[in-house]
Formats: C-alpha cells, structure tokens, sequence
C-alpha cells in the first residue's frame, strides 16, 4: 500500500493573519496528490471554523462554515484549536459488482483537524483531498452508554454571485400524489445560485451540479453513518448554500428522525468535487469514501437487463398472462429478469407467481416482485403493503420468496431521509441478503453510495424517470435536456432506475425522442438492472441490429470516460465492459450538434455505429473504416457506437 507521511503545510502562522479577516487564525493547508486543489481551515474572527477550496490556487467557493450542534453541547462558535494532525497519504482500493468503474484505487491527503468548546468538548473534521474533490465528516470520538443528538450542522458551501447551478428541488415532505414526498422526482432548475428559488420552499436535493468560471463542483454526500440522517440544502439570494436535516415527516412511524447514536458518532462524508466537467463525470468520490461491503456471499448477485410491463401497460398488465408474455419476451432478448409490479398479490396471487416463476426458470429468467414499503406514512393503496415493516414479516416474507426462485424485490413510497428510513433501508437490504434476493428501492432517495455497503442494492429511482414521462406532455417535451444532465447529477455515483429506453409509441403522448436517442440512454444510465420500457408488441417492429444490441448491452461497466459535454445541452460519453467500449451520445440542444470522437483514443475500426435514417424511428447500422468519426446530432437525436472486443494479455477475445 502507497504509504508515506507528508510534511503538515501551515497555511500562515496560527496569530499573522489581518484582523477582521475571515482568515483570522488559519489552520492547515490541504493539498491534493497532484497539488492542483488545496483545502484552507481556519478559526475566524468569532472563533469557529471555516473552510475553503481552491483551484490552481485560486479559490472555487467563498470561505464558508465548519461545525455542528447538539442537543447539549455545540461547536459553532468560541472553540480553540485542539490538535492538527500530520497530513498522511492515504489509498484504499475496492471492486464493485456492478457501478461506472469495477476496479478502483482511491488515492487523498489527509488530515484531522480537533477543537474544542467552551464546555470543554472536542470535536474532529477529518478532511480528505483526492485529485478530483474534497471529503470531510464530523467525528465525537469517546465512549458513551447515553445518546448524543445532533440538532443541526453549520455546513456551508458558499458559491460565488457569478456561480451557475443545476439543481433539483426537494418537494415538500407529504405532498404530492397519496402524500408519497419527498421522493426526489422534481425537474432541474439552471442559472444564477443567488436567483435560484426551489419549489415549496423546501431547499435542494443531491447531487447539486455547479459551474465557477472554467471550474465545475458537485456537493452531495455519501456513506450514511448508523444512526445519522441524510441531508438536504437550503440557499439565500447570496448563494449560500446550508446542509440541512430533513422535515419531521420523513420518518417511519413512530421512528428516528434527527442523528443520534451513542458515542464514538460519526457524519457521513460531506463531499465537493471540483475539477473540469470530464474529472467530474469520471469521478467515483461518492463511492470512495461510502461504507465497504458488509455481505460476504455475493454470488447470488448479477446485474443484467429486464423487460418490465408497468412502464407502458400500466396496472391491467399485472395478469398472469401479460406477465407469461414478458417472459417469453425475455427469454428471446436473452434479458435476465422480468418485473412483476403492483397488485400481483391480488391478481396473480402467490401461487400464480410460483407457477410463472417456474415457467421463467425453464426459459432461463427469473422475476422481481413489487412491494410497498409503506405503514402509515402515506395513503398508498397498491399492494402488498405492511408486509416489510418488521424483521420477523421480512423474514418470513423472504424466505417464501426464495423458496419460489425469485430474484429480487422492487420496494417502493418510502418516507424520506430521517435516521429511521435509513436504518429501514439498510435492514431491509441484509434481511434480503440472507434470503439471496437483490433489491430496488423507488419513491425514494439519493442512495448515497449504499450500493457499496450492501451490493444486493442494484439500482434505486431517486429520480423523475420514464414513467413520468408517460404522464405528462410537457416532460416529455423536456426530455433530452433532463436526460444530458442525469451523468453529472443524480446518476453521477448511484445506480439510477430511469426505466428508459421506449421504441414505440406511447398512450397519450407524442414523443419527441429518436429511437437511437432511447438505445443511448442504456448507456449514458448507469444501472445494476436496466429495466426496458419498451414492449413485446414494439420489438418486431425495430430492425434486427437494433434488437441485437439490446440482447447483448451490458448493465455494469469498467471505466467511464467522458468525451464532450455541456449539462443541458448533449453528452458524449464512454463506457468499457469486458474490453468493448460502448460511446453513445444524445443532443438537446435547437441547433444541430457536432460530436467528433478520436481514433487515437478509442479502437474505431470495424465498430459499430447506430444513427438515425429517414425518419425519427428509423435506425441505420455503419460500419467504421480508420480516422475519426465526425457526427452531426439534430436536436433529440442520438448515437450509439460499439467497438470490437479488444484482445490483450488482461481481455482475450472468448
């Protein structure tokens, strides 16, 4: 392991800083591996802590606020400086079952900086700076038998005036349909931080995208600590941005809402990345400092492809033969799974699933079952519902389950981010693990690199995705712009069920997307099952290069390179798997977009490229000759290019 101490960089002398600054008394000087970033810490002219970030030594956000508060005790103001810790390299390195990377190698400065308070408590900031952004969290170290609230966090993350911003809004906790908010399927809104008003009031949601002159950011967090709360942001007109504990509602019933555990306590990670638009698309941060892996049989895991009635067909297509139908649409697209959603209890009944189960496994696919994770903290109807609230009806319900050869468990209209949903999701997850079933969590929130801790978790929704899309015109209109940010944004860590990918007609709606636009979003979404929108009654419909791509497209990846982009505009993005490049590309732009991809970069000969002929549904297959590829992309058009399988020494050609 890369270990070395680095010699601790003082910032100023602890007393030489000017009066009145907001530097008045700095602390230490954090750099990156390749010293292109730093991060400041200072006490202030009131004696509390401030951080701040630079670029090429020039600062990306304003001086802003370290800190937190306690029931009985807080560090806001009036501490004295404990200790600094020498700043040590670290590297770690990890494998994912299924993300934008397999392989990764986590290398970060770091450093603990100690306070103390008035009341003679201390507090820790471990701060970790990697080549792509920074990572600190709060640490109450000791050893306690009573609980410590925590009441609220000092965290700021203050943007400069001239700051853009790609945001989504967090809607309002029992608000919307059956009073299933906050479930993180707002729009995103752009421009200016300090004329940004998000809906209802009620902040904003992770990942949060920004842009600083040639300097992009994202603050989000990851690696939920037992007992703490996820978080949220509120802004002023300044463009200041305050980390913020979620509204009572987003609680089980009867459960948890605000951090509190016994002592040693600590927050999960904070994170700013900062670095160009490739560094963030490429960055694997969220995932980096997220929990490791407490399962230790994983074989039952394995990411894959699955067709899925609901996204079109909507409730009546939860019957026993619609589902046998999708079945045998499965098996044909050598897809892995099929989704059983909403009321199968009702309409197919238990036995009924058995039966299609068995039917399913002599076709070599397996089902997913849907289930409703709520008790009182909706007025949801779709069943089963109650059926997950305790360990003992989870068990019970999971080991029938696996009896019957089911793959996994889709849960859906969770209640938030308190401490309680938390502990609900991470339970829920190692009950299914003992009963080898994966999961996908919906009408619920950003992951946070949960997917790491437990890899059972194979995607989450988390996001306005296809379904809405199927509702409401105006979206639809609106989809390649919502679609060009998603890789920076919600599915920059986390696993994201879109649900994409539609080759036909939808009710009531007229689409304003290519067919190749919808075959890119595979992927330009990451997700550990993809589940296809479109249905058995639209694949003979495609031409046959189309359907062998969707036989054969992969739901895992090994690296992710970005090529060009703007967020909101198009997207050209790479991904690796098994030694196969897929490229794909989507414009949302009113104007025509030029995408040129460089043969010294990617193995261009003989690849495979999809592009729109004639006509919006229409699809041309190509095959490249040497030198680069030069495209032109019409506004909700797109491409898909697909490279031979290299043979090397690490990938050889099966």
């Amino acid at each position: 392991m890369w270990q070395r101490t680095i010699q601790l960089i003082l910032a100023v002398s602890l007393t030489a800083a000017v009066s009145g600054s907001a530097w008045a008394k700095a602390v230490v000087s954090l750099p990156s591996p390749n010293h292109q970033l730093s991060a400041q810490v200072s006490l202030n002219n009131q004696n509390a802590l401030v951080y701040q970030v630079k670029r090429r030594g020039e600062p990306v956000i304003q001086p802003s606020s370290l800190g937190l508060t306690l029931a009985n005790s807080a560090f806001s103001s009036d501490l004295q400086l404990k200790s600094v810790s020498d700043v040590r390299a670290i590297e770690s390195s990890y494998s994912l079952i299924h993300g934008k990377k397999s392989e990764i190698v986590y290398q970060a400065n770091e450093v603990l900086v100690s306070v103390i308070n008035a009341r003679g408590d201390v507090l820790g900031v471990r701060l970790r700076m990697s080549n792509d952004g920074l990572a600190f969290r709060y640490e109450l170290m000791g050893k306690s038998t009573d609980t410590r609230v925590v009441i609220s966090e000092q965290t700021s993350y203050g943007m400069f005036a001239e700051t853009l911003g790609w945001l989504q809004p967090k809607a309002a906790a029992q608000s919307g349909w059956m009073n299933t908010n906050p479930s993180y399927e707002e729009e995103y809104q752009h421009g200016l931080v300090g004329k940004m008003t998000p809906q209802f009031d009620n902040g904003w949601v992770y990942p949060a995208l920004f842009k600083y002159k040639d300097t992009y950011l994202v603050v989000s967090e990851a690696g939920i600590t037992n007992g703490y709360a996820a978080t949220h942001m509120e802004s002023d007109e300044l463009g200041k941005f305050v980390l913020t504990f979620p509204h009572p509602a987003e609680t089980v019933t009867n459960g948890q809402l605000l951090p509190e555990h016994t002592l040693p306590f600590t927050s999960p990670w904070r994170l700013l990345l900062v670095g160009d638009l490739s560094t963030i698309a490429a960055s694997t941060l969220g995932t980096d400092v997220a929990h490791s892996s407490v399962l230790n049989d994983t074989d039952f895991i394995k990411p894959g492809p699955a067709a899925w009635s609901w996204g079109l067909l909507k409730d009546e297509s939860v019957n026993t033969a619609t589902q046998r139908e999708f079945i045998d649409y499965a098996a044909d697209m050598h897809w892995p799974y099929v989704l059983v959603d909403v009321n199968w209890d009702q309409n197919i009944g238990y036995d009924g699933i058995a039966k299609l189960s068995k039917h399913a496994a002599s076709k070599n696919v397996r089902l997913w079952l849907w289930y409703n994770s709520s008790g009182h903290w909706n007025q949801t109807v779709y069943s089963p519902k109650g059926q997950l609230l305790t360990q003992a009806d989870r068990r019970k319900e999971f080991a029938r389950l696996q009896e019957m050869g089911i793959a996994g468990v889709k849960i859906d209209f969770f209640p938030g981010d308190g401490a309680s949903v938390w502990e609900y999701f991470k339970a829920i997850l190692q009950d299914a693990a003992d009963y080898e079933l994966m999961v996908n969590f919906h009408g619920v929130t950003l992951p946070r690199g949960l997917q790491r801790e437990f890899p059972n978790l194979m995607t989450a929704e988390g996001i306005k995705g296809q379904e809405m899309i199927t509702f409401f015109q105006d979206f639809a209109d609106r989809q390649a712009y919502h679609a060009s940010l998603l890789p920076f944004t919600r599915n920059l860590f986390d696993p994201m069920d879109f649900t994409p990918t539609v080759l036909g007609d939808i009710p009531n709606i007229e689409r304003k997307t290519t067919n190749v636009f919808e075959l890119a979003e595979t992927v330009l979404f990451y997700s550990g099952v993809q589940h296809i929108v479109t249905t058995p009654a639209q694949m003979p419909l495609v031409e046959p290069h189309v359907k062998q791509f969707l036989q054969t497209f992969p739901t895992s990846w090994d690296d992710t390179q970005l090529i060009s982009a703007y967020p909101g505009k198009y997207i050209v993005l790479a991904r690796e798997s098994q030694c196969q490049w897929y490229i794909a590309g989507i414009n949302a732009q009113a104007t025509s977009q030029q995408v040129v991809i460089s043969a010294d970069d990617y193995p261009l000969v003989d690849a495979t490229l999809l592009v729109t002929g004639d006509n919006a549904r229409q699809t041309l297959i190509k095959t490249l000759p040497a030198g680069d590829l030069q495209l032109t992309l019409s506004t909700n058009d797109g491409f898909v290019l697909t490279t031979q399988r290299e043979s090397t020494n690490d990938c050889k050609v099966d």
